[in-house]
């Protein structure tokens, strides 16, 4: 697995079938958020996204989803995309075909509960998937994003500082962002996003979702 902020060109062509930036949308930044959604920073993320009247894609766990339906309701209310970060958040690297295949179903069970809306992303945990594990998730109408700008918010050795610069140094038009609306990436997060945002909206571009 690559460690860098950026994607190497070599990594995106290998897995050609999955989603790392969306070059031709010329004005638009693609921010996401994985692993919410949870009451400490997720309300604070959707705060912050409305000041800057900016929309996001949130790649849920289903499991947050269950214990947190009035915060899932809050990201659906407010015009963001949903998508699927599987039940458990499972690293697929570790995780048998039969048993990925069933987090997949089963958040899709958990969001067909809270939601009348239709699902078709799918963010892999970690990033890691096995060829079959996407080979299915495929099959079933997913599009598999991926990102071109990792935040590493959620890294203790990266600081607040540098997760800014992490994002600022390479934001372009078609970017797909990483971000994680998570108790672990908090710190971070809460000194990144503001910035982020601004810069965003100073460079007359826009904040969509997927």
């Amino acid at each position: 697995m690559w460690t860098s902020v950026t994607v190497p060109k070599l990594i995106q062509s290998a897995y050609p079938k999955r989603v790392w930036s969306l070059p031709k949308e010329k004005d638009q930044i693609f921010l996401t958020f994985d692993d919410g959604p949870i009451p400490k920073v997720t309300p604070w993320v959707l705060s912050e996204l409305q000041k800057y009247e900016a929309k996001a894609t949130f790649f849920c766990i289903g499991d947050n989803i269950k214990k947190h339906p009035e915060i899932f309701q809050q990201v659906i209310a407010e015009g963001h995309a949903i998508g699927n970060h599987t039940q458990h958040h499972l690293n697929g690297w570790n995780t048998s075909l039969e048993k990925y295949v069933e987090e997949v179903a089963a958040f899709e069970e958990t969001f067909k509960n809270n939601t009348k809306l239709s699902l078709s992303l799918f963010r892999p945990p970690y990033g890691k998937m096995t060829s079959k594990q996407a080979q299915q998730v495929l099959k079933k109408g997913y599009q598999i994003i991926m990102w071109s700008i990792l935040s590493y918010d959620y890294d203790a050795n990266v600081s607040e500082e540098q997760c800014l610069q992490n994002v600022l140094k390479h934001l372009k038009p078609g970017a797909i962002v990483v971000f994680h609306d998570s108790l672990k990436a908090e710190k971070n997060l809460r000194w990144a996003l503001p910035t982020v945002l601004e810069t965003i909206q100073k460079k007359g571009w826009n904040a969509a979702s997927l």
